[in-house]
């Protein structure tokens, strides 16, 4: 029996949305057992077989980490949170300006060894951060700067830079040079034409670089666990660290403390969704 050419359509279509459907589960039960085990007693999260609907929701761990006992499982979350939001929007905010320049100037303007530099940038970025971290320790340790924000700050910044310098570029290039040169002409400085014409059509990428290096800087463990030792400099992810010893794990106060870590991260995102997606696409589109 032959199917219709409309027939194939909606069957391919209904395809796609099934396979995008089961992805998309797939990919989310990791984050989903999370925020489960963060509500369940230790048994439930333990139990084998695995419980996957908890029987016994409460707020015992988010209580424990946030009192004042140790031997309850606190940790000092406020004092993490403060440490992760001052590095990462630090780091962003140096990365992003220091990126917009680089990232102008790299599709704007013509010099020597232009292509020698911006290959370099991209070379760094297949180094892993994890081998950098024995020489940064020895560079830190005789800088003075280890188990310090400005120290993880710096390291964020390179780390953040190329990526964002290769992201702003991009989108710069798809804005039409002649936009800025006809504000010049009409009697607009360089920095005018640059921020008044050429910035607010590249802002949906400046936004979705900016999002990205945030969320590098919110998640990054490797270096951070290895450069920072008290909590006046220990971000979220090391502050995991905190629920583990010698003989035990404590898995509910680890999962409870991973949910605050997700929420202001998927709270951005949502905030600033719009330029996102804005940036992503307009990125791909040759005028």
């Amino acid at each position: 029996m032959m199917v219709s050419h409309a027939s194939r359509k909606i069957l391919l279509k209904w395809g796609r949305w099934v396979g995008t459907f089961v992805a998309m589960s797939l990919i989310c039960i990791p984050g989903l057992w999370i925020v489960l085990s963060s509500f369940r007693p230790n048994v439930e999260i333990l139990s084998k077989p695995a419980v996957w609907i908890p029987e016994n929701i409460n707020l015992d761990h988010y209580r424990a980490i946030f009192s004042s006992d140790p031997g309850q499982g606190a940790v000092p979350v406020w004092n993490y949170f403060q440490n992760s939001m001052i590095i990462a929007s630090t780091s962003t905010l140096i990365a992003i300006i220091i990126g917009m320049a680089g990232g102008y100037a790299f599709a704007r303007y013509r010099f020597r060894g232009k292509n020698t530099l911006f290959l370099g940038f991209m070379l760094s970025r297949t180094v892993p951060g994890i081998a950098l971290s024995l020489p940064l320790f020895i560079v830190y340790a005789k800088l003075g700067i280890i188990d310090t924000e400005f120290g993880m700050i710096l390291i964020y910044v390179a780390l953040n830079l190329p990526f964002t310098i290769w992201l702003i570029d991009g989108f710069f290039r798809q804005v039409p040079e002649e936009l800025g040169q006809a504000a010049q002409i009409d009697g607009c400085t360089p920095w005018q034409a640059f921020w008044h014409v050429e910035f607010p059509l590249a802002k949906s990428g400046v936004a979705s670089a900016a999002i990205f290096a945030f969320l590098t800087s919110w998640n990054e463990f490797a270096l951070a666990s290895q450069l920072t030792r008290s909590t006046g400099s220990k971000t979220l992810p090391v502050g995991l660290l905190d629920f583990t010893s010698e003989f035990t794990i404590n898995w509910g106060g680890m999962c409870a403390l991973a949910v605050i870590m997700i929420v202001p991260a998927l709270l951005l995102t949502f905030v600033v969704q719009k330029h996102l997606v804005a940036g992503l696409t307009f990125g791909g589109v040759k005028g």
